[in-house]
């Protein structure tokens, strides 16, 4: 008995044994595995549905009745504030910081990469509090000539509100981590396309935009992706400082009904659904700018369609093997 591959699924090719001459029967091969492991997991999500549904500590009428309140909705919408506004923040520094570090000015490259090791080296949670306490250092903030006389003068207790403080700290958090992906987007691009710009009298900053960019978005825009929903979750940080975003909103809440479990999973489904919106939002940006290069882009669609073909191609070898 011999193995052989036919259509993709793997078989048994048994030989008569009257001789070469003699017709070929293609068994299957058998994966009883498979099957236990899918009896295991179907066990297992049946169960956790039926614990879902039967169990009435999860309290599914207090879960629709704060859905849609008003206290909810305002937390959502102040963390939708939050995640647009730190990524801005993010993406414009990122950019900036990217640019900095593959400068051949030495100066300006070393201050670039301290900063990202300064802000990837030390967690963000510390950082919102850092920024929240910021007028222990510096009581009063002004704007002037470095070295010389201050014109405006400001309160930090009053510039630097809570809000503000966690979009500082958020922000240039998030703008480490973008530079790091903006540059690896750029080194992806092959170098022959900067020395063609200048061949044709492009400036540095006119390639990147025009030439370099556009090319590198392809790469830069998975991780970015990931980015802007891990924003959206790392915004729940913010509670330290009592911003009334989705998460303190909640606490709010339960901590004036002591009905804990109902008012997060409340937030958790809010969370779920806007994370679930921003992921189709990425599968159409990268489909944007992956047009005209040729390569397969994965989507919903397309990711349920790789777990059925396996499925539906045994199921055709199965029919073809009875047929024959």
């Amino acid at each position: 008995m011999r193995a052989a591959q036919h259509d993709g699924a793997q078989l048994a090719v048994v030989g008569d044994r009257n001789g070469p001459g003699a017709p070929i029967k293609a068994v299957p091969v058998r994966h009883p595995g498979r099957w236990v492991a899918t009896a295991v997991v179907l066990v297992l999500l049946a169960m956790a549905v039926h614990s879902l549904f039967t169990n009435p500590r999860f309290q599914w009428s207090v879960v629709g009745q704060y859905f849609l309140s008003s206290t909810l909705v305002h937390g959502l919408l102040l963390t939708l504030l939050l995640t647009v506004i730190a990524m801005a923040v993010g993406i414009v520094g990122g950019l900036i910081l990217a640019v900095m570090r593959l400068s051949p000015n030495p100066v300006v490259a070393g201050c670039a990469g301290a900063y990202v090791w300064l802000f990837r080296g030390t967690p963000v949670l510390v950082q919102l509090i850092f920024w929240n306490f910021l007028q222990a250092l510096y009581p009063k903030l002004g704007l002037g000539i470095p070295f010389g006389p201050t014109f405006v003068t400001f309160e930090a207790n009053s510039l630097i509100t809570p809000f503000v403080a966690a979009l500082l700290g958020l922000g240039l958090n998030e703008a480490a981590y973008m530079s790091e992906i903006f540059r690896g987007g750029l080194l992806s691009v092959d170098v022959g396309q900067s020395e063609a710009a200048a061949a044709l009298g492009m400036t540095r900053w006119l390639a990147l935009r025009r030439i370099v960019i556009p090319q590198a978005m392809r790469v830069i825009i998975p991780p970015t992706g990931n980015e802007v929903i891990g924003m959206l979750k790392t915004s729940s940080l913010a509670s330290v400082l009592a911003i009334h975003e989705l998460l303190y909103s909640s606490q709010i809440v339960y901590s004036r009904t002591f009905q804990t479990i109902p008012l997060l999973i409340v937030a958790s489904l809010w969370y779920l659904i806007v994370t679930t919106v921003l992921s189709f939002g990425q599968g159409f940006i990268e489909r944007y700018f992956g047009r005209g290069t040729g390569s397969r882009r994965t989507s919903p669609g397309s990711m349920l369609g790789s777990l059925l073909m396996p499925l539906l191609r045994t199921g055709r070898t199965s029919q073809g093997l009875g047929h024959s």
